[in-house]
């Protein structure tokens, strides 16, 4: 996956503010963002469905920026989350205490979008996209094998594919015609719109019970269920 697929969460309160950087994200590229507005809903959508990097404001409700990092380094399964941190405060003491809390970086209020786009990317690009997770299930992708509860179930290479763009875009409706372009790739692979159907419907199988958050969208595609 390249670093535009990758999963970008924005934890601001100002309303503004947030969609300003969700519209900066979304008008470079980045189409897998997602927003908070609050210290301890950030924390469950986090806990819910990891993101791999998370702009996060200092002063939040319920649970401030600094406690936020805190409990997300002090998370086994999250430690490795990347955080810069944003805030209007220019002190130094709060910049120490950012870094003292486990953010990667840090940036000022009001912001240059340019900045703020060059030091998302550069710290994606110090992440190592090859493993994705989705509830119990567990994604090699070096070894190319899935793990559901620590027990590797056997994928065609096709729906090893359609797992893996489905686990890492978590909510993200694709169409048809979307996987079957994802699918050929660069294997050139003649495969028919209709084929599409029959794999998903041997990955649910194989899935077991999670194989039922595969949901169909009628009229548009399919899509893997977010987590409640």
């Amino acid at each position: 996956m390249d670093i535009f697929g990758a999963k970008i969460l924005i934890v601001e309160d100002e309303p503004q503010i947030n969609r300003l950087i969700e519209l900066v994200l979304l008008s470079d590229g980045f189409y897998n963002v997602k927003k908070s507005f609050d210290g301890a809903e950030a924390l469950e959508l986090i806990k819910s469905d990891k993101p791999d990097l998370i702009l996060l404001d200092v002063m939040l409700p319920s649970l401030d920026g600094f406690s936020l990092c805190k409990k997300i380094k002090e998370d086994e399964y999250l430690k490795n989350v990347q955080v810069i941190m944003l805030t209007a405060k220019k002190m130094e003491e709060d910049v120490l205490k950012g870094f003292e809390s486990g953010a990667i970086d840090y940036i000022s209020k009001p912001f240059n979008n340019k900045i703020l786009l060059a030091r998302v990317k550069a710290h994606l690009k110090n992440i190592n996209f090859s493993s994705y997770s989705y509830r119990n299930i567990k994604i090699d992708d070096t070894k190319k094998t899935v793990m559901i509860d620590n027990q590797e179930i056997e994928l065609t290479k096709f729906e090893y594919k359609i797992l893996k763009i489905f686990v890492s875009n978590v909510g993200t409706v694709f169409s048809r015609s979307q996987l079957l372009s994802y699918l050929r790739g660069d294997d050139g692979f003649d495969i028919s719109e209709r084929a599409i159907d029959v794999q998903i419907l041997n990955l649910r199988r194989k899935l077991g019970e999670i194989g039922s958050n595969i949901e169909t969208i009628r009229g548009a595609g399919y899509k893997l269920r977010e987590p409640d």
